[in-house]
């Protein structure tokens, strides 16, 4: 069964990770996406990585995640001939993506305005730092800035430690999502209207969108959220040392709770509303430490499933990517080495199934300007005109 978007064409004219990521999103779901590579200035995740040898090629695995499925066409935008080429893609496309600066793309004639005169069923997505409206629009941002003005970074880490960022780039890709989720929303629109539109994401918006309860509990009581590492409001939410390892324990409801203590043998703390749970944390917290320094992680793990209490064992990455459930869902695909490298790498596909049209990778990350000549032949340009480009640098092959 064909996938969602089978026969959508997407440009994909973004760098580092939140833009990408949004067009991988769409590749693996059978978007043909073509990413627009910049010659003379690749991607700064094509040169970021643990692996140099990588980085020296331009294929970063910061670049490797989020880069399969697509193909690239390397275009210097700053010439006559490199907008004349994006024009023509986007004349046909049905999404186009792109996370510049606010106005650098309308100062070159490539705004939403002069596109949509050519293609007004277009879907003209642009991510910035802080939206194209409001008195912050000219400025630019990363992840861990984002992080750090949102409250996120403030509400991480613990007492002693003060604000931490998160060891993850989570902004970044939570952005991805929440723009591939607009870009869908407005395809569907199109559907119903006939016409595409402008879709004006911010990264800031999008990260306090993954503090919702902390906005509205902030909101209504005027007290920001300070951190507190493992610590929650009741003690059977909160990580645990064990006899060997550490326990992160999950009775976050008073179903769970009770059935928490009463396989521990102690059915005498056992609550009957939250706040009786709230008052009695510390006493709870130093009883839990207690029992639960007796066993290994793992052994607390294997017993507390059993009695259907959510816990599980802290465990590093690699351990997590070895966890047979992955396996059976399909989260993972295994690509094949890069040209010139002996070893091949594995990128997170999507975390959902479909009953018609799962998700997939079809193509590997392509080297910059890997399809510059197969693409512009698709748009029209004739052998000597594609020449020309490419020996005046408007365009790039490797």
């Amino acid at each position: 069964m064909p996938r969602a978007f089978d026969g959508l064409r997407v440009i994909d004219a973004t760098h580092v990770l939140a833009g990408p990521f949004a067009a991988y999103q769409l590749a693996v779901l059978g978007a043909d996406v073509i990413r627009i590579d910049r010659p003379d200035d690749p991607d700064q995740v094509r040169l970021q990585g643990p692996d140099r040898a990588l980085n020296a090629g331009a294929m970063g695995t910061a670049y490797l995640a989020q880069g399969g499925g697509k193909r690239s066409l390397a275009l210097d935008l700053k010439t006559e001939d490199g907008r004349a080429a994006l024009l023509a893609l986007l004349g046909d496309a049905d999404v186009f993506v792109q996370n510049f600066r606010p106005g650098a793309l309308e100062a070159l004639g490539l705004g939403y305005d002069e596109v949509a005169a050519i293609n007004p069923r277009l879907v003209y997505c642009s991510v910035s730092a802080f939206g194209h409206t409001g008195p912050r629009r000219e400025e630019t941002g990363y992840d861990n800035v984002f992080q750090a003005i949102s409250g996120l970074m403030a509400a991480t880490g613990t007492p002693e430690s003060g604000p931490l960022r998160s060891g993850a780039p989570v902004v970044d890709y939570s952005t991805g999502y929440m723009t591939a989720f607009a870009i869908s929303a407005a395809l569907l629109q199109r559907e119903r209207t006939g016409l595409g539109q402008h879709v004006d994401l911010a990264m800031f918006d999008a990260t306090l969108m993954l503090m919702a309860t902390h906005v509205t509990a902030c909101s209504r009581t005027g007290r920001a959220p300070r951190p507190e590492g493992n610590r929650f409001a009741v003690a059977g939410l909160g990580t645990y040392d064990c006899a060997e390892g550490q326990l992160m324990l999950g009775a976050a409801n008073l179903r769970q709770q009770k059935r928490l203590w009463e396989a521990l043998g102690r059915p005498d703390m056992v609550k009957t509303d939250n706040n009786a749970r709230f008052d009695d944390h510390d006493r709870e917290a130093a009883l839990l430490s207690e029992i639960l320094a007796t066993r290994t992680a793992t052994e607390w793990e294997d017993f507390l499933r059993d009695h259907r209490v959510p816990a599980g064992r802290v465990r590093g990455l690699d351990e997590a990517l070895a966890d047979p459930q992955l396996g059976s869902r399909g989260v993972l695909h295994q690509m094949p080495p890069p040209e010139g490298h002996a070893q091949g790498f594995t990128v997170p596909v999507a975390p959902f199934l479909m009953s018609g049209g799962s998700p997939s990778v079809d193509r590997p990350p392509p080297r910059l300007g890997e399809h510059t000549e197969e693409v512009l032949r698709e748009a029209g340009f004739s052998e000597e005109r594609i020449a020309a480009m490419l020996a005046s640098g408007a365009a790039a092959r490797p």
